[in-house]
């Protein structure tokens, strides 16, 4: 019952939103970089973040949740603020590194830090180096997962489905929390979408899916490496696509529409088509970690999966 509370009240509140949102006219106007073609409301994402900050609360309430996480994905409201003013008024890219830089600082904090990283043949177990790894993974993780939310479904999808991985994996009531405050929205978000995400949304999910990483990495170092993997649709694409612009000598900053899943859509791919492979490609990626015992072998076929995908998608449409 708790968890059809929480789908409703996201759902309703994503409602409100929208009709705030039209109302004062805090829409997305398509430009030549839009995989849209109509105005859309924005900030959808605060009835994820609303939903799924009320979830964990009343987890922590009845003892379902280990406080150490509870405080670490708690934190996300940080993220949440700074990226819906940033939605509002366009902050500067120093003022939001800068915030992100305390969130993943504090994040760990709460989670102890990130105490090994296990590399398969060695183990890194000194907490310098560890806790830099888990720093820029936070901020790359935030940064990364709002690069990716750009068509219709495939953010929240995404979400979706690391919260059905995370809980047939590992448990935790925290992860059904994730799901039903994701699906609220993106009843509204399937193309055609009526409301967008949102820099409020996407950022804390990204937020969301490092701490995971990291805390069940401390319980389990070869952890680190299955959320890797479950991550995989959108690290392998966001960072691949950053280093062949880095390649082309293109202006890093400047925003561009050449991630794979923009290609396809512009290959011909409807919004609907783009997500429901992703999601099929998601499905792939469970299956290794379940069914292969290894994690670095599973991660080393991760890896040529990704990369042939993004040669398919190289054929559509080019680079």
């Amino acid at each position: 019952m708790t968890y059809i509370v929480l789908l409703l009240l996201s759902f309703m509140l994503t409602y409100y939103i929208k009709r705030i949102a039209l109302k004062k006219s805090l829409v997305d106007i398509p430009n030549d970089r839009s995989s849209h073609t109509t105005p859309t409301p924005h900030g959808g994402g605060i009835a994820i973040a609303i939903t799924w900050f009320v979830g964990l609360t009343y987890l922590y309430y009845i003892n379902d949740i280990e406080s150490s996480l509870y405080f670490a994905l708690m934190i996300g409201i940080v993220v949440s603020v700074i990226s819906y003013l940033d939605d509002l008024y366009e902050l500067s890219a120093k003022l939001r590194l800068t915030v992100q830089s305390l969130v993943a600082f504090f994040g760990l904090y709460f989670l102890g830090g990130l105490e090994s990283f296990d590399l398969g043949v060695i183990c890194i177990d000194n907490q310098i180096l560890t806790n830099i790894f888990a720093f820029f993974m936070i901020i790359w993780f935030i940064n990364l997962y709002n690069f990716l939310d750009g068509i219709d479904g495939y953010a929240g999808s995404e979400a979706v489905f690391l919260g059905v991985a995370g809980f047939l994996l590992f448990g935790g009531s925290h992860f059904l929390v994730l799901i039903f405050a994701v699906l609220g929205f993106l009843i509204w978000n399937w193309h055609k979408a009526k409301i967008f995400m949102g820099d409020v949304g996407s950022t804390l999910l990204g937020y969301n899916v490092a701490i995971f990483t990291v805390y069940y990495a401390n319980q389990d170092g070869s952890n680190l490496w299955l959320w890797i993997i479950l991550f995989g649709l959108f690290w392998f694409d966001a960072t691949l696509t950053l280093y062949r612009r880095y390649e082309n000598g293109e202006k890093l900053s400047l925003a561009h529409k050449k991630h794979a899943y923009q290609r396809l859509t512009q290959s011909g791919w409807s919004h609907s088509k783009v997500v429901i492979f992703s999601i099929l490609l998601n499905s792939t990626l469970f299956c290794l970690v379940y069914f292969i015992s290894n994690v670095f072998v599973a991660f080393f076929i991760a890896l040529i999966v990704l990369y042939g995908i993004i040669k398919l998608v190289d054929k559509k449409k080019a680079f």
